[in-house]
C-alpha cells in the first residue's frame, strides 16, 4: 500500500514541475561552428585580478546541455598577467598563441597551440599571456547548487552576451563564479 502513496506523490511532483514553467529548453542534437569565425564579445577581466599589462579578453558561446551544468565556448586574450578564479571545472585546448600558467599549488606550465589543460573548480591560477592566446573551454559545474550567483550569471559565458552598461559591469564584478559564455 505504501508504494501507492509514493507513486501518487511522484505524480503530483511531476505535474507541479510540468506546470511550473521550469522546463529546460531542449538542446540541439548537434552544434558545429568554426572557432575562428565565431562572434567574439568583450569579456573584461575583473580589474582587481590584473597584475600587469592591459589584457583584453573576449568570448563566444558555442553550446550547453539542457541541464545547464556544462558549456563550451571560445575565449581569447591579449598580453598581460592576471589571476583567474575557476568557479567551474574547466578543460582547455589552446588553439592559438600560448600562456604561462602558475597554479595555486605552484605548478608551472607553458600551454601552447595544441596543448590541453585542466583547472579544478574552486581554484585560482595566474595567467601570463606574452602576446595572445585563444582557447576552447569545456566547462562543467560541479557546485551549481551552492553557487552564490543569480540565475543570470549561473551559466558560463553569460557575461559575453551582456551589454557594457555600468549595471552589467557591476554584476560581472560581483559574480566570481560566473562562466564567461551563455549559449543561445
Amino acid at each position: 500500500m505504501s508504494w501507492h502513496v509514493i507513486a501518487a506523490a511522484a505524480a503530483a511532483i511531476a505535474i507541479r514541475y510540468k506546470s511550473s514553467g521550469n522546463e529546460p529548453v531542449p538542446a540541439k542534437p548537434f552544434v558545429g561552428a568554426n572557432a575562428h569565425s565565431m562572434d567574439m564579445k568583450p569579456l573584461p577581466i575583473e580589474p582587481s585580478w590584473v597584475l600587469s599589462g592591459d589584457p583584453q579578453a573576449r568570448a563566444a558561446a558555442h553550446s550547453k546541455p539542457e541541464d545547464g551544468l556544462a558549456a563550451t565556448g571560445i575565449w581569447d586574450c591579449t598580453a598581460g598577467t592576471f589571476r583567474w578564479y575557476f568557479g567551474w571545472d574547466e578543460t582547455v585546448v589552446i588553439l592559438e598563441g600560448s600562456v604561462h600558467i602558475t597554479a595555486e599549488d605552484g605548478t608551472e606550465r607553458l600551454l601552447a597551440a595544441g596543448d590541453v589543460g585542466y583547472f579544478k573548480a574552486g581554484t585560482w591560477a595566474t595567467w601570463r599571456v606574452d602576446d595572445y592566446v585563444k582557447k576552447v573551454a569545456f566547462l562543467r559545474n560541479p557546485i551549481r547548487s551552492r553557487s552564490p550567483c543569480s540565475t543570470s550569471c549561473a551559466t558560463p559565458f553569460a557575461r559575453a552576451r551582456r551589454s557594457a552598461s555600468p549595471a552589467d559591469r557591476r554584476q560581472q564584478k560581483s559574480c566570481t563564479v560566473a562562466f564567461p559564455f551563455r549559449p543561445s
